[in-house]
């Protein structure tokens, strides 16, 4: 009997290393609000995750970005919401400011070996939230692309770090 409490156990704690984190950036939730092909891969990526992370900044990067694009504050009210409602807004603490520091210089080094413009500080808070939350990264943004935590929604489709076509 205490041989199948024993098991029982395990298999919690296998559940439990197992369950699929994501934290959605900018570029996924913008096509998902577009409803484009990449949008409904993150659609599918979001609906399967147990749990699903959106940085304090990227609400911000959100509300900048329909804002130049002269959307109403009122929609841009109701996306934001949304993406509350659908996720656990995660803000910059003493732990992600660390770890977001050390990701901007990695994600600096990988831009200039791969000759991409300079990544911001907010790419960096989503890799920091990422790690911190033990999470993969949602997105099609060039400067996540290849790292271990992502998964891909770009140009190509694929989830680049489960090797699964999409």
């Amino acid at each position: 009997m205490r041989h199948l409490a024993l098991m029982r156990k395990e298999s919690s704690l296998s559940a439990k290393m197992t369950e699929e984190r994501i934290v959605a950036d900018t570029y996924a939730r913008v096509e998902l609000f577009i409803g484009s092909e990449k949008g409904e891969k993150a659609k599918q990526v979001l609906a399967n995750a147990d749990m699903v992370y959106t940085p304090d900044t990227v609400l911000a990067e959100i509300a900048r970005k329909y804002l130049r694009e002269g959307v109403g504050e009122d929609v841009i009210i109701e996306r934001l919401k949304l993406i509350v409602k659908c996720s656990q807004v995660v803000n910059v603490n003493f732990e992600i400011a660390m770890e977001s520091a050390k990701a901007y210089l990695e994600l600096m080094e990988k831009a200039k070996q791969e000759k991409l413009r300079d990544p911001g500080l907010l790419d960096a808070i989503v890799l920091a939230v990422a790690r911190v939350c033990t999470a993969e990264v949602l997105t099609g943004d060039e400067h996540f692309k290849g790292l271990k935590e992502t998964i891909w929604i770009g140009q190509d489709l694929s989830l680049s770090n489960r090797n699964k076509e999409g």
